[in-house]
């Protein structure tokens, strides 16, 4: 039956919803705002291509006494047979792919969920917002409420998991104390490249938000928990410099892989220094 009603209109979302002032411009802004987020945006799919690379290579790996942070540790019976090293062949020989793309889960969970990572690619891929004050194109926003973005909220349990990989590293950075030949009491230049990217890994896990929150997020006194507060305090510092230790975390890992890949190659030999 007809009413002769109109049926209501759309409201148009986003900067040119009704209820939003009346300006004309998308944004105010003169500077130059696009260049960090395209700057963001190429330099993780940089680290996207050459990390998808090497982990589906399956080769290349390892060149004794190293082992690419991205096999690390090994749990395929297909990994290269390493002295004392992260050989765990908990998944046998039915898995016929990279062992790379077990263990890679949980490094790649943990930064994908990460906050500051969170907001890098949000403004570099998905210009949800593109910059500070700059409109994004969407009309309509429910941030991390519905699928897929709401499995960020699983970042905390990434955090757990990425703790045991950052030991295993520390553990993979002692054996680089030994020379080609197994033998203890040497030192390369891998070595140094892998001392400053386990510093790296842990500053940059120490400094999440999830662990900061663990150490005293929920503590009502801190008075009442002195440890927990000073830990929390050194966490904070560091949270501090997140972003920072995420890109320089992120370059360290891939630039040990390529080390060593190029060592597996035989481009060249491991420089000793003693």
């Amino acid at each position: 039956m007809a009413t002769g009603t109109q049926p209501p209109q759309q409201r148009p979302g986003g900067v040119l919803d009704p209820s939003r002032a009346a300006i004309g411009a998308r944004h105010l802004r003169t500077d130059r705002w696009w260049l960090a987020p395209a700057a963001t945006a190429a330099g993780l799919l940089a680290f996207v291509i050459y990390s998808t690379w090497r982990a589906f290579a399956n080769a290349d790996y390892y060149a004794a006494p190293y082992v690419s942070p991205f096999y690390s540790p090994c749990l395929a019976e297909n990994c290269v047979p390493m002295q004392d090293g992260p050989n765990w062949e908990i998944f046998g020989s039915w898995w016929g792919l990279s062992p790379a793309l077990i263990i890679l889960i949980f490094p790649l969970g943990f930064r994908l969920t990460c906050y500051y990572y969170r907001k890098a690619y949000y403004r570099g891929f998905w210009v949800s917002p593109p910059a500070c004050a700059v409109a994004e194109p969407h009309t309509k926003y429910t941030g991390e409420t519905r699928f897929p973005l709401i499995f960020q909220n699983v970042h905390r349990y990434f955090f757990y998991a990425a703790v045991p990989v950052a030991l295993i590293l520390s553990y993979d950075t002692l054996l680089t104390f030994r020379d080609e030949h197994y033998e203890w009491g040497h030192m390369g230049l891998g070595t140094v490249l892998f001392l400053i990217n386990i510093a790296l890994i842990w500053a940059y896990t120490l400094s999440c938000h999830s662990c900061r929150h663990i150490m005293g997020g929920r503590l009502k006194h801190f008075s009442k928990h002195p440890v927990r507060y000073r830990l929390w305090g050194w966490i904070s510092r560091l949270n501090n410099r997140h972003a920072l230790l995420a890109w320089a975390s992120l370059i360290s890992v891939a630039l040990c892989d390529f080390y060593v890949y190029l060592l597996a190659i035989g481009a060249f030999t491991d420089p000793r220094i003693f």
